[in-house]
């Protein structure tokens, strides 16, 4: 299992060097790139300016290993606008475009939200439902074309809450190229419990994100470092080892870091030594 770095843990406007630079030094083997709509890294980026990011994670000796996107929370997937959900669409596709050109074989998805305290709109339940499902089906054909994975993420969007729902959702869409991007922490902050979640989902598991929250905080301030909250890694890690997954493990943290933005990355490849010795240990 290899570790990597997202880079959803820095602020939008991070600079890539800087942070590849950080992130190896730290001692990760890889990075998750994220778009975003005014960053570094855009709808507008050319496919030589792509090229050179990957040049440059790979010249610290690191791989990109998947490709998430900040602006799919400003453009709602399942909009009544079709202005903004055809946006959306394209996000992905330039998700994939990246993930292809750097050599990455997932992308994290989301698909798009009911409702939540931090993105605009309301949309009915069975409406998203039916609306991300024939567009993520229309957008598994981009995927597959590109050999990369689309992974439904967990997230706070007030949709897909049960490890059933998000079972059904997958494999209804009927493609090998969808799956689910795992993140352990936002299952605590909404959906249940983690290692239920893994061995219910299985092999359609193509990614994870290693974090952990505090349910007597609750809210957005319940996001902690690797350790200091409620996620039981024990049972994470035999779950994980139980279904096979031996994939890429990165750690996610939400911007907080103001002053010292890299102090997270450095803390949180510790702990993830240790929770690599808890799974090597499992039988």
């Amino acid at each position: 299992m290899k570790i990597g770095v997202s880079f959803y843990t820095f602020d939008q406007q991070v600079d890539y060097a800087e942070a590849i630079g950080q992130s190896a030094k730290a001692g990760y083997d890889g990075v998750e790139f994220v778009l975003t709509e005014s960053g570094q890294l855009n709808m507008k980026t050319s496919d030589k300016e792509i090229l050179a990011l990957r040049k440059a994670a790979n010249d610290a000796g690191m791989e990109v290993c998947s490709v998430g996107a900040w602006n799919l929370w400003e453009f709602n997937l399942v909009n009544d606008d079709p202005t903004i959900s055809n946006y959306a669409k394209d996000i992905i596709k330039k998700q994939i475009d990246i993930a292809q050109a750097c050599g990455a074989d997932t992308i994290l998805c989301i698909p798009g939200w009911v409702g939540t305290p931090f993105a605009p709109g309301i949309v009915p339940y069975d409406v998203a439902y039916e609306r991300a499902q024939t567009i993520l089906k229309e957008l598994s054909s981009y995927a597959e074309a590109a050999k990369v994975y689309i992974g439904v993420e967990n997230v706070g969007n007030g949709f897909l809450l049960s490890p059933l729902e998000m079972r059904s959702f997958i494999d209804e869409i009927g493609s090998d190229y969808m799956g689910m991007y795992f993140d352990l922490g936002n299952i605590l902050y909404s959906a249940g419990y983690p290692d239920q979640w893994i061995r219910i989902l299985g092999n359609r598991i193509k990614k994870i994100h290693f974090d952990d929250f505090r349910c007597d905080v609750g809210g957005m301030g319940g996001f902690v470092d690797i350790f200091e909250g409620d996620v039981d890694y024990e049972a994470v890690m035999r779950a994980i080892k139980d279904i096979g997954y031996d994939d890429w493990a990165t750690v996610e943290f939400l911007p907080n870091y103001r002053r010292f933005p890299y102090q997270s990355i450095i803390n949180a490849r510790y702990s993830m030594d240790r929770i690599l010795e808890i799974w090597e240990g499992l039988e």
